[in-house]
């Protein structure tokens, strides 16, 4: 697989951002393999940066250098500065989507965003930052992964792919609507199938 995609700076994954870049640099200071890069970036991305629902926190962030300026997004956005902040460390980094129930096994459904990276020894490895709480245990643990919401539900599943750039409809969501109760009315959802 070519990974010239997933080092791209663009619009969304801001990384040639001075903030983005520099942060980066901080984070990547004194480590000298990808995972133990990838390893404090995730740390911080999950622990420094707030989910905007968990939190109560506006403004509704889209870009990672609007991210790490707020200092809080929805797992979308979390993922795009996590993004970022890799490929400014020049490893390879796309997004994830799950499907998720809002509900106890029916609809409504609504995406999860998270990250897949590019480690050397393991190849790619899924990884999501969105921030822990009493019902959510995240962690970089490569090769094994421990994602927030392991699925499982009726209707759950892993949306099969890496991006190199955010779904169009999580990017509507995030560009529409202003706080962060608003979005969380209207979380974005595909059709599958």
């Amino acid at each position: 697989m070519n990974t010239q995609n997933y080092l791209r700076s663009t619009a969304i994954i801001d990384w040639t951002h001075p903030a983005v870049t520099g942060k980066a640099r901080e984070l990547s200071q004194g480590l000298n393999t990808p995972a133990a890069i990838a390893l404090k970036c995730f740390e911080f991305v999950r622990d420094d940066i707030f989910h905007s629902h968990d939190h109560k926190m506006n403004p509704v962030t889209l870009t990672a250098s609007d991210v790490l300026l707020h200092r809080t997004g929805y797992c979308y956005a979390k993922s795009h500065l996590l993004a970022a902040l890799l490929r400014a460390n020049g490893i390879p980094t796309g997004l994830c989507y799950q499907r998720l129930t809002l509900e106890e096994g029916s609809p409504p459904y609504c995406l999860h965003g998270l990250n897949a990276v590019y480690l050397p020894e393991t190849g790619w490895y899924r990884m999501d930052a969105r921030g822990n709480r009493s019902d959510v245990d995240a962690r970089f643990t490569p090769p094994v992964e421990r994602l927030a919401f392991p699925g499982g539900k009726p209707g759950e599943v892993m949306i099969t792919g890496i991006w190199s750039d955010p779904l169009p409809i999580v990017v509507e969501v995030l560009s529409t609507y202003r706080t962060y109760d608003e979005v969380r009315k209207n979380l974005p959802d595909v059709e599958l199938g």
